[in-house]
């Protein structure tokens, strides 16, 4: 028996050892395991050898098999909104993109929120992607995106995949913030490719008087330490890319702007475009009066940003970023037009709570502060025209002399010495006025790029930041009255020309004509100085100041003596 029990361990033995050698279709199994190994190797190493035609089809109509697998789409067209407290965001599968971006808190000129996306534009939505170099062969902008909204986070995530090229888009925001984190991924074959993100067509407000001309691309350059801003023109040869270390990159307008602040240290690129785009106003089509700014912006590989879309307002801006308050532009007079604003916000803060009355308060505060300067004017203007016999006497005594004479020069000489021996200014007469220049230059650059002047209600004025609604302007017409009255209490300049003092009657007219369509809030601190200036004038009349500059240059009496 045990001899027999060992003759049959070895009888099977060699069975299991020699039946792979007769019979080789016994492994199928273990060949059916080659070929899904191979599919995750590079094409080309299915072409290390001539396989027969059996072989390579077995090997092809698995890799088939798996790239369906990794595809990721929609099936049709969907749209995602997301809601908070300062933004109604709408999103489209179709490439994952913005279609509409509004702000709950500023408002059109129609009175619904404002949309920044110009929608009647022609070219790629808001957040599509731009590839500087080669595309990948799908239209990833055209793609349909499996969209994946978290209501829970206020997120949005967007992934397209054709089995070759991959696309992710994730979208962050805060429920009551401007700031908000976006991030892009384009890979082919594995490798990423370079992209920059899109912002074409116009930004903005595009229904202020020149939206082609408030639109422009902007980045902060770290290296050189310095704001960089482009418009539409620099692109109109095509686009027109910048490339450094940036710690911001986007789009403006006059109001408000969409920035890509990079968070990890990385060569930023921006590019510029010049997009032909129309716009709707008032339910009308119509085009640019320019070419609509367009942007895009990214670090060329994975891009991860904060994205800050919003009002230009100082505080919210420093609290994001402290070189971005820069965007606020008060031109090159800022050092007085800062103040002036700041100012103006301080007493809306904490006395009047309207920006109309302040501009009015800030506006008589003003007049009073620099009522010195312009009292030694009125005091000298007072004089010219007490010297005005004297003036007269003078000139009779060269009556007949002409220009090229070189007596004249003699008459002016004793011109000159009168003024100097009683102390009195030529240009005097012109110093109220040359004192207001800087300040109107600084309050029209304060409603040109405050985004808290758009809007501004006074009294019938619906936006201090643009012209009044109404049929007829009514400010500028009371300045023009305030400016006569003005002129009439002013002392005529001595030894004018009656011709040219009836021409300077024309004045008040030229300058309504100016300000007719200003901001409403510049024309009101205009018609504020004028009136208070009738104030100021009417009070030096009627003391004795006049009286006395006037007594202080007139010669003094002959004393008749006795014989």
């Amino acid at each position: 028996m045990e001899l027999r029990l060992l003759f049959a361990f070895i009888l099977m033995g060699v069975v299991l050892f020699l039946t792979p050698y007769f019979y080789k279709t016994v492994a199928p199994p273990v060949k059916k395991n080659a070929p899904v190994a191979a599919t995750s190797e590079p094409a080309s190493g299915a072409n290390t050898a001539a396989p027969p035609a059996a072989p390579a089809e077995t090997v092809a109509a698995p890799a088939a098999e798996s790239s369906s697998a990794s595809r990721v789409a929609a099936k049709d067209e969907q749209l995602y909104t997301i809601d908070t407290d300062v933004f109604r965001i709408s999103f489209s599968n179709r490439g994952g993109v913005v279609k509409s971006w509004l702000l709950k808190k500023y408002k059109a000129h129609a009175g619904n929120p404002l949309e920044l996306v110009n929608t009647a534009a022609k070219v790629e939505p808001p957040f599509s992607l731009y590839f500087p170099g080669p595309k990948p062969t799908p239209d990833v902008n055209q793609a349909l995106y499996q969209a994946k909204p978290d209501p829970d986070s206020l997120g949005i995530s967007f992934d397209f995949s054709d089995g070759n090229t991959t696309v992710h888009k994730g979208f962050r925001f805060s429920k009551s913030s401007y700031l908000s984190n976006i991030s892009t991924e384009v890979t082919s074959a594995g490798k990423p490719v370079p992209h920059l993100i899109e912002w074409r067509g116009g930004f903005g407000d595009v229904a202020v008087a020149n939206p082609s001309g408030a639109g422009q691309t902007l980045h902060f350059d770290v290296s050189d330490g310095k704001l960089v801003k482009s418009s539409a023109k620099a692109a109109k040869n095509g686009p027109v890319t910048a490339t450094g270390s940036y710690s911001f990159a986007g789009i403006e307008d006059a109001y408000f702007v969409a920035v890509f602040l990079p968070e990890r240290a990385a060569a930023v690129e921006i590019a510029t475009f010049s997009d032909s785009a129309p716009t709707v106003l008032d339910q009308k089509e119509t085009a640019f009066a320019g070419a609509a700014v367009g942007a895009a912006a990214g670090d060329l590989s994975v891009n991860r940003f904060e994205l800050y879309v919003g009002p230009k307002d100082i505080d919210i801006l420093r609290a994001v970023n402290p070189k971005l308050e820069q965007v606020v532009d008060f031109g090159w007079l800022s050092f007085l037009a800062k103040p002036l604003f700041l100012i103006v916000n301080w007493v809306v803060d904490h006395a009047v709570h309207n920006y109309g009355w302040s501009i009015i308060l800030v506006t008589v505060a003003l007049n009073f502060i620099l009522f010195p300067l312009k009292l030694t004017s009125m005091k000298s203007m007072k004089k010219m025209q007490a010297l005005q016999p004297q003036i007269a006497a003078i000139n009779d005594k060269y009556k007949n002399i002409g220009l090229r004479d070189p007596r004249k020069s003699e008459q002016n000489q004793e011109v000159m010495e009168l003024y100097k021996k009683h102390g009195v200014n030529p240009m005097g007469g012109c110093v109220p006025m040359l004192l207001q220049i800087p300040f109107f230059i600084a309050f029209y650059k304060v409603f040109s790029v405050s985004v808290e002047m758009r809007g501004a209600h006074w009294l019938w004025v619906t936006d201090l930041s643009q012209p009044e609604t109404l049929a007829i302007h009514i400010l500028p017409i009371v300045m023009i009255a305030s400016q006569f009255l003005m002129q009439k209490m002013t002392p005529p300049a001595a030894g004018g020309d009656p011709n040219q003092q009836k021409m300077m009657m024309f004045m008040p007219l030229i300058f309504g004509f100016m300000f007719y369509n200003f901001s409403s809030g510049l024309v009101l601190y205009y018609l504020t100085s004028n009136l208070v200036g009738i104030a100021q004038q009417f009070f030096f009349n009627k003391t004795s100041i006049a009286a006395v500059a006037a007594q202080s240059v007139q010669p003094p009496k002959k004393r008749i003596g006795r014989k």
